[in-house]
């Protein structure tokens, strides 16, 4: 279906439907078909206006498609509309809901609103990593560090893995800031893609390296390389650690797994007759 190019009223919009195979289905359609051309607002609003008209109501999923096409263009003032009407006649929201408001408005003036529709969703369910990221990010963005960084260890200890693209995001907007907790943070975010075997990608790598460089008071430079086989830096002749396990550690881990896996502290459980 291909959406009109100005708004109509309900009369065409009513012929329309009536020319469509399968009426019932008529407004999904072309909602969906208005989403994917990205068509104005006010054709998408007339189409709305006309559903009410007709059936006294505008269904959920009709409110959500409306709501992606408003985040999609940026349209703030209407993204706080629908949030208006939704949380009116419904008392609860589902997560890609949540998700499109936060979206919407994370990357507006109206950014707070989406911090307070975060602790919103919390309430009921554990928000997405979309979400989080998306008030990260603006967070971030504004200069507010300590609450970015708030909301991205909540991420963690609620088993939420961040994208590689929002651990960037740290040190782009932390580029050239000064504060020993800034460091601190920062360091940990390298130590998480450590100790979890993460390899950033080269974008990554670069924003890494300039932030490095931006401390200041520092003298840091970055350089590209390619580590030898022998694990050392051609650059900084830096020894890399082996991944592989030394013999000790290697027999603490087997004394471990006989102790606690093997053995256990229930033989009950662990045995059986045969």
């Amino acid at each position: 279906v291909q959406p009109p190019e100005k708004p109509l009223e309900s009369e065409e919009w009513n012929r329309l439907r009536e020319n469509f195979q399968l009426p019932e289905i008529f407004e999904e359609v072309m909602l969906n078909s208005m989403i994917r051309c990205n068509s104005p607002i006010d054709v998408a609003k007339s189409l709305l206006t006309h559903v009410a008209k007709r059936n006294g109501d505008i269904a959920y999923s009709a409110l959500v498609k409306y709501l992606t096409l408003c985040v999609q263009q940026g349209q703030v003032s209407e993204i706080c509309d629908v949030y208006d009407i939704m949380k009116v006649k419904y008392k609860i929201l589902e997560i890609g809901a949540y998700n499109l408001f936060i979206k919407g408005l994370s990357n507006s003036d109206q950014w707070r609103m989406a911090l307070t529709l975060l602790e919103e969703a919390k309430k009921i369910m554990i928000p997405s990593r979309t979400s989080y990221e998306a008030c990260i990010k603006a967070a971030s963005c504004h200069q507010e560090m300590k609450l970015a960084f708030e909301l991205y260890h909540e991420m963690l200890a609620k088993d939420v893995v961040p994208t590689l693209d929002v651990l960037q995001s740290f040190f782009d907007f932390g580029r050239g800031m000064k504060g020993d907790e800034l460091q601190k943070e920062l360091f940990g975010i390298l130590l998480y893609l450590r100790e979890n075997q993460i390899y950033p990608h080269k974008t990554f790598m670069r924003s890494i390296k300039l932030w490095f460089e931006s401390v200041p008071g520092s003298k840091w430079r970055g350089h590209l390389t390619n580590i030898k086989d022998s694990g050392q830096c051609p650059v900084c002749n830096h020894q890399l650690e082996d991944s592989n396990l030394t013999e000790e550690e290697y027999n603490n881990l087997s004394e471990r797994i006989i102790r606690d896996v093997i053995h256990g502290t229930d033989t009950f459980r662990k045995t059986s007759p045969e």
